[in-house]
């Protein structure tokens, strides 16, 4: 495994997302399966994985508590994160959740704790406010309980920069989403790094979706062995980017990941321009389906149409259906998806004439959620 320098310790470039453990039923109830779930962890650990990433809500909030499980007489060895979902803008409530969170780990402390999933506007408005959450924070910290104070991200392009000016110095590292078919974020993760933070990309192979096979990715770099090989070159040759923090729900997707980043080689000059210029094709054919200008919005039933095409043209240009599926079932159960689904189009008919592109919305609504709602 190859390490890097994260907040200030070496941390492996290839993180343990601990948001997709496998699952079993029984009696027509699903639950995790703890065993299988601690093997994996555990395994991750002999092949030098050190970074884990958890968080209050997933896994049916049972992660914290298996993680915690999973590292019990090994804290030491590795590197906790997980988040604090900020609902509401009191210090003492953003207490309380840590508190929550260190008890299912079975820790005193966490090494990276994130303000989950925020918006410049949740930063300004339910953050960074007098005795609210990152005074809290800075607090914490000083006593030892929170080694790092970070954030993850799923606003708007250039927000994610005006949070960091904003922070003044306060925030160390940042997870966001970063891969091969979403490089919104790249200047803005430059920019963090030009300020001193650290960055973890999150969903660099779609949680192990994106290493479905793909002809689509395959094509940008012939000759690898797999999409998910194709995926991680990718972004471990971003030098902004010191760790992909992949969600690996079997032992045989952790065997890959952990041997692709063990052995990863970086992106030649033709390699990468080979990679510019199809993502710029494919590009071009999604904006076929849609050029995400937005002019349909607001839709009076709140479904975002440019982010659910988004979605569909996963499945129809890049073959990733998988990926699609899973980011729309998300759709109004996390806050960075917090707008319907195709299902809530009632055909009204307002968004077709603002579109410039002469889409058939409504048709391609109903199509989307036949393919992705399943």
């Amino acid at each position: 495994m190859r390490y890097t320098n994260f907040g200030k310790s070496q941390i492996s470039r290839l993180g343990f997302g601990v948001m997709r453990l496998p699952t079993v039923t029984e009696g027509g109830v699903t639950r995790i399966d703890e065993e299988e779930s601690i093997r994996i962890l555990r395994r991750a650990m002999e092949l030098g994985v050190n970074y884990f990433d958890t968080a209050p809500y997933y896994c049916d909030k049972m992660s914290e508590n298996v993680l915690g499980k999973a590292v019990k007489g090994r804290r030491g060895e590795v590197f906790i994160s997980t988040k604090n979902p900020i609902e509401t803008n009191s210090g003492d409530d953003y207490e309380r959740r840590l508190e929550t969170s260190l008890k299912k780990l079975d820790t005193d402390y966490i090494d990276f704790y994130h303000f989950w999933g925020i918006s410049l506007e949740t930063f300004i408005n339910s953050i960074d406010i007098p005795d609210g959450p990152m005074a809290r924070a800075k607090r914490l910290k000083e006593q030892g309980v929170i080694r790092h104070i970070s954030f993850s991200f799923h606003d708007a392009p250039g927000n994610l920069s005006e949070i960091i000016k904003r922070a003044d110095g306060a925030l160390e590292t940042v997870l966001c989403q970063y891969n091969l078919m979403d490089r919104s974020l790249e200047q803005d993760i430059a920019f963090a790094k030009e300020q001193g933070l650290d960055v973890a990309a999150m969903g660099p192979v779609g949680g192990g979706r994106l290493g479905q096979p793909s002809k689509a990715i395959l094509d940008l770099l012939p000759g690898l062995s797999s999409s998910a090989e194709a995926a991680l070159r990718f972004v471990f040759n971003n030098p902004n980017v010191d760790m992909a923090l992949s969600g690996m729900g079997s032992i045989e997707m952790l065997e890959e990941n952990a041997a692709l980043a063990s052995n990863i080689a970086p992106l030649t000059d033709a390699e990468l321009k080979r990679v510019e210029t199809m993502m710029e094709q494919n590009k071009n054919l999604a904006g076929l389906y849609c050029t995400g200008c937005k002019y349909c919005l607001p839709c009076p039933q709140n479904v975002n149409i440019p982010e659910v095409f988004t979605l569909m043209n996963y499945h129809r240009v890049y073959g990733i259906t998988d990926y699609a599926r899973g980011e729309y079932k998300q759709i109004g159960k996390v806050n960075w998806r917090n707008y319907q689904n195709a299902a809530a189009c009632v055909d009204c008919g307002l968004c077709e004439p603002k579109c410039p592109q002469k889409i058939q919305i409504r048709k391609q609504l109903k199509q989307t959620h036949e393919v992705l709602g399943v």
